[in-house]
C-alpha cells in the first residue's frame, strides 16, 4: 500500500468534514443551556508557535532519551459520541450532586476562557476526583495544567481524554506536553495516530508543530525542517494554523543558519499577523 503523507489525507477530507462540524458545532450551541459549560477555543488550546523557541538543553535534560512510549488502548474508528455533562454526571454521581459538579465544571469552562488558569484548576478539582471517567472534566483540567506548566500532571488528564473520549482532539497539547518532558517516543506515537485519524487539516498541521520542535528539540534541524517544508505552500487567505506553521519554519530556519528563508517567511507571517508572538521583532533582528 503506497504511504499517503497524513496532511494530504487530511486536506482532501477536509471539504467534507467541515461542513458537518459546522453543522454540528450549531446545533451543540442551539442546546447550550446556562448551565452547560462551554468548551475552550480551539486557538488557545493548542501549542503556540513560539513554544518552538524553547532549548533543547532543557528538554534533554528532563527527557528520559530511548524510554519506550507508554502502553495506550488503541483507538477506536471514531469518537464515542458526545454526551451532556450534565446527563454524564447525573449518571456518575447521582442528581443531587450532580448540579453542584456541572456548576463548578462550567466555573471551570469561564476561568480557562479568561486565561485564570489557577482558578480554573480550583473549580474542576472536584470534578475530576469525583467524575473521573467525565472526557470534558479530564479535558479541561489537562489543558488548565498545560498552561500552568504542570506537564506531568497535564498529561495524566490528557491521556484518560484520549482513552474516554476515543479522541484525537487534543492530541498536539498531549504530544507538546509529552515532549516538554522528553518523552520523544509518545511524541512519535501520538502523531502517528493522528495520521490514522485523519482529522481536520487544522489539527494536523498543529501536529506537526509539535512534531517539528521535538525533533529540533533533539537537535535534528534538518529533519524538523523537512517535515514543516513538507505540502507547505502558503495560502492567500492564511488561518491561525498556517500561520503558526510559517512562523515555527522560519524560526528554524533562523536557527540553522538560513537568515534569508527566515527573513523571507517571518515577513509573510508579520504581513498577516503582526502581533503573532515576537515575529516583528524577530523580522528587524534579521535585516
Amino acid at each position: 500500500m503506497e504511504y499517503e503523507d497524513p496532511e494530504t489525507i487530511a486536506q482532501r477530507e477536509e471539504y467534507k468534514q467541515r461542513k458537518a462540524e459546522r453543522a454540528r458545532r450549531e446545533a451543540e450551541r442551539a442546546a447550550e443551556t446556562p448551565e452547560k459549560p462551554t468548551r475552550p477555543q480551539r486557538e488557545r488550546d493548542l501549542p503556540a508557535a513560539s513554544d518552538l523557541q524553547r532549548q533543547a538543553s532543557r528538554a534533554v535534560s528532563r527527557g528520559r532519551k530511548g524510554a519506550p512510549a507508554r502502553d495506550r488502548r488503541r483507538l477506536p474508528g471514531r469518537p464515542h459520541p458526545v454526551k451532556d455533562p450534565a446527563v454524564a454526571l447525573k449518571k456518575l454521581v447521582g442528581e443531587p450532586r450532580s448540579k453542584t459538579l456541572v456548576r463548578r465544571l462550567h466555573e471551570g469552562a469561564k476561568a480557562f476562557e479568561a486565561e485564570r488558569f489557577a482558578d480554573a484548576r480550583t473549580a474542576l478539582g472536584p470534578v475530576v476526583k469525583e467524575a473521573p471517567e467525565l472526557p470534558e472534566g479530564r479535558e479541561l483540567m489537562g489543558l488548565t495544567l498545560y498552561r500552568l506548566g504542570k506537564w506531568k500532571e497535564a498529561i495524566e488528564h490528557l491521556e484518560s481524554f484520549r482513552e474516554f473520549a476515543g479522541s484525537t482532539e487534543q492530541h498536539p497539547v498531549l504530544a507538546d506536553a509529552h515532549r516538554a518532558l522528553g518523552n520523544w517516543a509518545d511524541v512519535d506515537v501520538l502523531w502517528a495516530e493522528l495520521g490514522e485519524a485523519s482529522p481536520s487539516a487544522e489539527l494536523v498541521v498543529e501536529g506537526r508543530i509539535v512534531v517539528a520542535g521535538a525533533k529540533a528539540d533533539q537537535g535534528d534541524l534538518t529533519s524538523a525542517i523537512r517535515l514543516l517544508e513538507q505540502n507547505w505552500k502558503p495560502p492567500k487567505r492564511p488561518m491561525g494554523h498556517h500561520l503558526r506553521r510559517a512562523y515555527a519554519l522560519a524560526d528554524l530556519y533562523d536557527r540553522a543558519g538560513r537568515a534569508p528563508r527566515a527573513r523571507e517567511l517571518f515577513s509573510w507571517v508579520a504581513g498577516h499577523a503582526p502581533d503573532l508572538a515576537d515575529v516583528q521583532q524577530r523580522v528587524k533582528a534579521l535585516s
